[in-house]
């Protein structure tokens, strides 16, 4: 059974997509054991207590340095136990220790094709708002390996949507998440539990 923890820093659509996809079957021989939250407001923690999953919130502002932050976020993250991370629209940066502590085992959802609009910066509706400003036809969501750049991991799946005429970055936000987000993160975290991305977590 693969043990995940799963980090939020809002709504939290993208961990509600995984813990339906635990109900349905469409993830297999896979838990949630935590939720955690940089943001005790964040509806995301109250999806998970909805669903009887244990919860956490830790935020950098408790904290006076940022050092003292990440101890205390890699504490919970080490009590929890967990086989892998996942980043659903979790607004910290990950700190190298914990990269170094769980090595290819933390995967981030990120709503672009990268190498697209991706990096320092590109988060939340800036994705989007550059890519319709770009004039692409398509964009699309990427889930990818967490290394010590900002979106510079191994790519484990894609998926491309189009950009429709008149589109405004709210629209094609909603469309990413629902056509390609809530579809590649449960399948990813499947195939990992079920051994099927093993040979391209390895970089093979």
């Amino acid at each position: 059974m693969l043990r995940v923890v799963v980090c939020v820093s809002g709504g939290g659509t993208n961990l509600q997509a995984i813990i339906d996809g635990i109900h349905n079957g469409q993830i297999r021989n896979t838990e949630i054991v935590k939720v955690i939250s940089n943001n005790a407001s964040a509806y995301g923690l109250e999806r998970a207590k909805q669903n009887g999953i244990s919860t956490a919130c830790v935020s950098p502002k408790s904290y006076q340095v940022r050092t003292e932050f990440y101890k205390a976020f890699l504490e919970i993250v080490d009590e929890a136990e967990p086989d892998l991370i996942v980043l659903a629209g979790f607004l910290v940066t990950i700190p190298a220790e914990m990269i170094q502590k769980y090595p290819n085992k933390i995967i981030n959802i990120h709503p672009s094709l990268i190498p697209s609009f991706c990096g320092v910066g590109y988060y939340g509706l800036k994705v989007h708002e550059a890519a319709l400003k770009r004039g692409v036809q398509y964009t699309g969501a990427t889930v990818h390996i967490v290394d010590e750049g900002t979106d510079t991991g191994p790519i484990l799946l894609q998926k491309p949507v189009e950009v429709k005429s008149g589109d405004t970055p709210e629209q094609l936000q909603k469309r990413v998440m629902e056509q390609a987000e809530w579809v590649i993160l449960p399948q990813a975290i499947n195939m990992i539990a079920n051994g099927e991305l093993d040979d391209r977590i390895k970089g093979e």
